[in-house]
């Protein structure tokens, strides 16, 4: 069985992601896993009631991949039977002139999910570093330093009863290709594609060696990375949602006691 989990501690140099298949399937069948994942649906659903009735506890869930790699259909595939009213989603893009003039996370630490919430991260404060060490936008010794700030800053979350589920949407460079051509050819899908992104294409090596870094400096106990395999978008999808129920029922929540003495309408 092939492991998701990255574990905490592991140096830089013991992480390959050529050692993780990205068309990994567990030898599942897509027709059952379907069927898996509408249990998993249903079964979200109801957690996150619990949660957002004991408002003791918030679940934060980040996304991040290399272009093309999922996060918009994990969103509307998994996350779709979740109730709107105690769960959004929240994309970080570039920074504008007000985000710039505070310290990176200062924009991050505004959209931290309240109590009994869910937030989905569509790309995240990682993107502080990654981009950051592929574009060489800031010295090396302050990239060092944003990684320990950024460990420090989801240990502080989880100690205020922050669950943090990060997960690394792992396709090949193939892959990526077709889903890229893809949406050259539909109208459905073209509005997605930037030039941006062409682009970042030209850098996968850059992109692969930053996401190896960033994933084995910041995997901890408090804030795990998970590779989920992501080329078969059903298996992802089956992956995600799995982890999500099975994180959430190890958060043991309990409905709230009334405040009322209920005793007096009986």
């Amino acid at each position: 069985m092939m492991k998701f989990l990255v574990e905490p501690g592991k140096s830089m140099k013991k992480l390959n992601l050529k050692n993780w298949e990205a068309d990994y399937d567990a030898g599942k069948r897509k027709e059952d896993v379907e069927d898996e994942l509408d249990q998993f649906s249903s079964r979200m659903s109801d957690l996150q009631y619990k949660l957002f009735a004991a408002k003791s506890q918030s679940l934060l869930i980040v996304l991040q991949g290399v272009d093309a790699s999922g996060k918009d259909g994990t969103i509307r595939h998994v996350m779709g039977g979740l109730n709107a009213q105690s769960c959004y989603v929240k994309s970080f893009k570039v920074p504008n002139e007000e985000e710039r003039s505070h310290d990176y996370l200062w924009r991050i630490h505004k959209a931290i999910p309240q109590d009994g919430e869910i937030a989905i991260f569509n790309r995240s404060y990682y993107e502080d570093v990654i981009e950051a060490r592929v574009n060489n936008l800031i010295p090396k010794n302050e990239l060092i330093q944003r990684y320990r700030q950024i460990n420090d800053f989801e240990r502080y979350l989880s100690e205020n009863h922050i669950t943090i589920l990060k997960f690394f949407l792992h396709i090949s460079k193939d892959e990526q290709k077709q889903r890229i051509k893809e949406r050259l050819h539909d109208p459905t899908k073209l509005w997605k594609l930037s030039e941006s992104d062409l682009i970042s294409r030209r850098h996968w090596n850059k992109y692969i060696e930053s996401y190896e870094e960033t994933l084995s400096r910041c995997s901890t106990s408090f804030a795990p990375w998970y590779i989920i395999p992501a080329n078969f978008k059903w298996f992802r999808n089956w992956m995600i949602a799995r982890t999500v129920v099975k994180t959430l029922e190890e958060m043991h929540l309990e409905y709230p006691r009334p405040k009322i003495d209920i005793s007096k309408f009986l």
